[in-house]
């Protein structure tokens, strides 16, 4: 059984939960959501037989390294500025790890480190260019294995519309995260 650990219980982590425990049983994946509200994390696993909550606050190490020890993956979904606990423990226990964040300078000085280890240690990909690309070169690839000619290729990026505020014949709206300073 492989046993997926997640740090993290907020809003985002809903859909990731809900995918990996709809698959668990077909792939014996064991998920394990450790948040420091256990409620939180009770109510994201349900009552599911492949999911099992933890309360744990990241700053407790030995708690938190105990968990990385019995994991085969880790997914960091914390904030930002607490990946780097968790990165520094699955270097240190050759864990591979995911998060939802951009690469941080810090995360960056552990390349080195986690490469050597043999870990992967994969960070937010993003629509534009991570998915879109990756998703275009898909389309490439395949076509140029069949043997086809690409003249021309052109790839938009954006986000679904509610249906209240769509008013464009893309049905489709150019979107960034940016912060109003």
């Amino acid at each position: 059984m492989t046993n997926i650990l997640i740090f993290g219980a907020g809003k985002s982590s809903s859909y990731l939960i809900k995918y990996l425990l709809e698959f668990s049983s077909k792939y014996f994946w064991q998920v394990t959501l450790a948040d420091a509200n256990l409620n939180a994390a009770l109510e994201k696993i349900g009552s599911h037989n492949f999911g099992t909550a933890y309360q744990l606050d990241i700053h407790e190490e030995v708690l938190r390294k105990r968990q990385i020890s019995n994991a085969n993956l880790v997914i960091s979904l914390l904030p930002p500025s607490l990946h780097m606990i968790v990165a520094k423990d699955c270097i240190e226990l050759k864990k591979n790890l995911i998060t939802a964040s951009y690469v941080s300078e810090e995360i960056k000085a552990l390349h080195a480190d986690a490469r050597n280890a043999g870990l992967l240690f994969m960070n937010e990909m993003g629509l534009d260019p991570g998915i879109d690309h990756m998703s275009a070169m898909k389309i490439i690839d395949e076509v140029v294995r069949l043997g086809a000619d690409i003249y021309s290729f052109k790839s938009y990026c954006g986000g679904l519309i509610a249906p209240e505020s769509d008013n464009n014949p893309w049905h489709y709206k150019v979107s960034w995260n940016h912060a109003i300073l």
